[in-house]
């Protein structure tokens, strides 16, 4: 998912039902598996919303966002929460803002106004008063506004670079998904693009100039030319394609390479697929985690982190990490307790924020904090199923 880093770092503490998922269909969530590292004085109680859309959270306290928060989408609820990281040890919540049902990608703005995809519209929030000053509604129809793994409605988002537009991928259930442009300005859908089946992230290039929505069921990315929205698809696929809709071996996330524009999906903590989005080419690297992979993030410089969500087969595979990879291919495989879904982090690259949320069974109501240096791990207990994230 596209997101803005801060300018000043922030300290190294502070997948129908069975055939369309990773496998199988989402449930209740599971108990927070008891963690070695966590600050057990959190209370882990769901945040706090405000009394209606764009009301801020009347417990948060103070009535301005404390610089260097978090914004984490509550997949699980309405809302978005608000989190300082520096009060490990006090309740870290700076307050919930309701933004429609269940909430799933982020992408934040540099005037501060976060644009949110939930099942109803995308909603935009301004960061800095803690409101919702805005709920666009989809053209597509979708369905229902519902909760859980497979429901309709918008799931990638990113902004272009000069913040005019907003591209949000949106989930038909049982069909092709559209890729929906925002006009920042006017807060109305100007133009569709037909795209694969369940767009979990969508990206844009670093010149503007292309977009690209991660089609998980359909095993590919759809590249889609800003300037005339003609669209081409490239398959990514390192396992085949095999199993169809109810395969594990599809993509999830993907990251732009800051240096050559190329596109990195990552595979089961064994496979990075390199894409050329122009020539459609993809290269596959090899990787070390050997995990289920979902979010992805990259640097500045090139690093790229990558979320694993535990094994498929617990027999053979390894549990949940965060793998941290250098543009040289070096990976450090730091391991997470329970599993997690997408990942942020501080413009430094020394504290890395991985959501708990999951589409899957297994999630918690919280993140972890990871000191990429050392590799100590503090979980946070914060928000509602917790999935899209950005550092605000």
């Amino acid at each position: 998912m596209k997101r803005r880093t801060t300018t000043s770092a922030l300290s190294a503490l502070a997948a129908a039902a069975v055939l369309a998922g990773c496998a199988s269909g989402g449930g209740p969530a599971a108990p927070s598996p008891s963690a070695s590292r966590s600050s057990p004085s959190v209370p882990s109680s769901p945040a706090g919303t405000g009394t209606g859309p764009g009301t801020p959270d009347s417990s948060a306290g103070a009535s301005r966002t404390p610089e260097g928060a978090l914004l984490v989408a509550d997949f699980g609820a309405d809302t978005v929460t608000f989190v300082d990281p520096s009060l490990q040890r006090e309740d870290a919540r700076a307050g919930s803002v309701k933004v429609g049902t269940a909430p799933y990608g982020i992408a934040l703005g540099e005037d501060g106004t976060a644009w949110v995809a939930t099942a109803e519209g995308v909603a935009a929030v301004d960061t800095a008063a803690r409101k919702r000053i805005a709920l666009i509604p989809y053209e597509t129809d979708s369905g229902p506004a519902t909760t859980g793994e497979y429901r309709g409605g918008g799931m990638g988002i990113a902004l272009s670079p000069d913040g005019k537009q907003v591209y949000v991928g949106v989930n038909v259930p049982g069909g092709d998904g559209v890729l929906e442009v925002i006009d920042t300005g006017r807060r109305q859908v100007v133009a569709t693009v037909p795209v694969g089946r369940r767009p979990f992230d969508v990206d844009v290039s670093p010149d503007g100039r292309q977009v690209y929505a991660t089609n998980h069921d359909s095993f590919d990315v759809t590249v889609v030319d800003t300037d005339d929205r003609s669209s081409r698809r490239i398959e990514v696929a390192p396992y085949g394609t095999e199993g169809g809709l109810g395969s594990w071996l599809k993509p999830h996330y993907t990251a732009v390479r800051p240096s050559d524009g190329a596109l990195l999906l990552p595979f089961e903590g064994e496979r990075l697929a390199v894409v050329d989005p122009d020539s459609g080419r993809v290269r596959v690297e090899r990787m070390t985690a050997d995990t289920h992979q979902h979010g992805a993030a990259v640097a500045d410089d090139g690093t790229l982190y990558v979320v694993g969500t535990g094994p498929i087969d617990p027999s053979k595979d390894n549990g949940p990490s965060l793998t941290v990879r250098t543009p040289g291919g070096k990976e450090r495989v730091i391991p997470l307790d329970g599993p997690h879904e997408d990942v942020a982090v501080s413009a430094d690259g020394r504290t890395a924020y991985v959501s708990g949320g999951f589409t899957r069974d297994g999630y918690w109501n919280g993140i972890s904090i990871v000191d990429t240096a050392s590799g100590d791990v503090t979980r946070l207990p914060v928000g509602v199923r917790p999935l899209g994230i950005v550092v605000l």
